[in-house]
């Protein structure tokens, strides 16, 4: 019988737990140690399970196999490079990385270290977004022309007093980065990579706790010639609104949407029709926010699939990085109202 893979993680909060939770029920998977800077967890954890304070020790105890980074924004870099140095696999949450910079000197420390960045984009298993990505490489679609992506949430402010990193610009890196990287990465995924983007950014209900906008609207070009219109907020009033996807192609049209990318709204095809795809209560549910769909027991497979079984890596960190450069060129091309 082949030996568990073995995990410990950095950063014990909402998604932290959330990871812990998908390795502990995955029996090819064994939780070893978590680290977090909050000694007041350690009492959450069970028997058996060691606990660090500080990132140096956890990495020079050497228990793990794989360490998942599950820490604030601005601390994915350093992490995940501490984590390889030491010899061990890095599984980061969203986003990747703040900076392309950040990203670029992680990626040449994965390919001297000879160790694997899994990077956390769980909205890739939705079965909607499979089933469309499926129609597209299979040309159903045929040539895409217009794709509209909204998404309409809550953040309010008990949101940003959970955490002292939030809302700030230098930690956070802004409502693209945290909220909708997600839907940067499922255009991405879908449609293919992005060359150029405009945009309106302004942050109105959110002032008194957040450095960067709260609200926006750009227009992008895809490399295969398709205009992208994309939209988001966290004003949406006391509850997530939408989280949606629209492709209009030659071969068709599909809507992809509920609150996280987890209903086929509408269809109209030439070819025939997508099943009818309605999932519900899958979010991750952190109390007083809502977030992106819970698939995060697929993305812990996958890092077991990949060191056990011989399988491809679902979302590696060059994909990761696409998803940062995006980001970055559409704060660019941004221009703040207000």
């Amino acid at each position: 019988m082949t030996a568990p893979i073995r995990f410990a993680i950095i950063g014990y909060g909402n998604i932290g737990r959330r990871h812990a939770q998908h390795i502990l029920a995955n029996p090819e998977a064994q939780l070893v140690a978590v680290c977090d800077i909050d000694t007041a967890r350690a009492a959450e954890l069970a028997p058996g399970l060691l606990f660090f304070e500080r990132v140096e020790e956890l990495v020079k105890a050497g228990v793990a196999d794989v360490v998942c980074v599950c820490s604030p924004n601005y601390l994915h870099e350093p992490h995940a490079l501490q984590v390889m140095k030491a010899g061990m696999h890095a599984v980061v949450e969203k986003p990747l990385a703040i900076s392309v910079a950040a990203a670029d000197r992680m990626i040449a420390c994965s390919q001297e270290a000879g160790k694997l960045i899994f990077a956390v984009k769980q909205n890739r298993y939705n079965p909607p977004v499979q089933a469309l990505k499926k129609l597209i490489d299979e040309g159903g679609l045929g040539k895409l022309f217009l794709v509209q992506v909204n998404c309409f949430w809550n953040r309010g402010d008990s949101y940003y007093a959970q955490s002292p990193w939030r809302g700030k610009k230098a930690m956070d890196g802004g409502c693209l980065f945290t909220q909708f990287s997600h839907f940067v990465d499922i255009l991405y995924y879908l449609v293919g990579r992005l060359e150029s983007a405009t945009g309106l950014l302004s942050n109105y209900a959110h002032t008194h706790n957040t450095e960067f906008e709260d609200t926006g609207t750009f227009t992008l070009k895809a490399s295969n010639g398709a205009i992208v219109s994309f939209s988001f907020t966290t004003c949406a009033f006391e509850k997530n609104m939408e989280g949606a996807i629209t492709l209009f192609g030659e071969q068709g049209t599909v809507k992809i949407g509920g609150q996280y990318l987890n209903t086929i709204e509408y269809q109209k095809l030439a070819g025939g029709a997508l099943p009818d795809i309605n999932i519900v209560e899958k979010s991750n549910d952190y109390g007083t926010y809502q977030g992106s769909m819970s698939n995060h027991d697929a993305v812990i497979k996958n890092v077991i699939d990949v060191l056990l079984h011989q399988q491809a890596v679902m979302v590696g960190a060059e994909e990761g990085r696409e998803v940062v450069r995006t980001i970055e060129m559409m704060y660019a091309g941004a221009r703040q109202l207000g």
